[in-house]
């Protein structure tokens, strides 16, 4: 299965407990590749001049969740016994699931952030021009 050409990024404002979603085309966001869960970044690349980002989490192509502490970009069956990735309903439960590693990679698909520094204009009036524009 070929890579997706887009970045998906779920942004997320602590303060006001929205989230937002910007598509990126990947040879734009070439510079958040290799890039680890916990990374901070400037997202001027999004539209988002004086933003800092910080990397929360993510998917791949194939739907499977980023693990913090698998490190790398493989896909892994690890022994999972609370979240990410795996809820118990039972206390002392395990189970064996597939995850990706907590690196960026060409093959993921949607990246999680939080807003850690915000810019001069707010997030709303910046991303709701955006999506007139695509609109129009």
């Amino acid at each position: 299965m070929a890579a997706p050409t887009t970045f998906i990024f779920v942004i997320n404002d602590p303060e006001t407990r929205k989230s937002y979603q910007v598509e990126i085309e990947k040879t734009k966001a070439a510079s958040i590749i290799g890039k680890k869960i916990g990374d901070e970044f400037d997202a001027s690349f999004l539209g988002l001049e004086g933003y800092v980002l910080k990397i929360t989490g993510g998917t791949d192509q194939d739907g499977f969740s980023m693990h913090p502490s698998l490190e790398g970009t493989v896909r892994k069956k690890l022994l999972l016994s609370k979240p990410p990735g795996f809820h118990p309903r039972k206390k002392g439960e395990r189970r064996r699931k597939t995850v990706r590693g907590n690196t960026i990679a060409e093959d993921i698909r949607q990246i999680n952030c939080k807003i850690v520094k915000k810019g001069t204009k707010p997030i709303e009036e910046i991303l709701s021009k955006k999506e007139e524009k695509q609109e129009g």
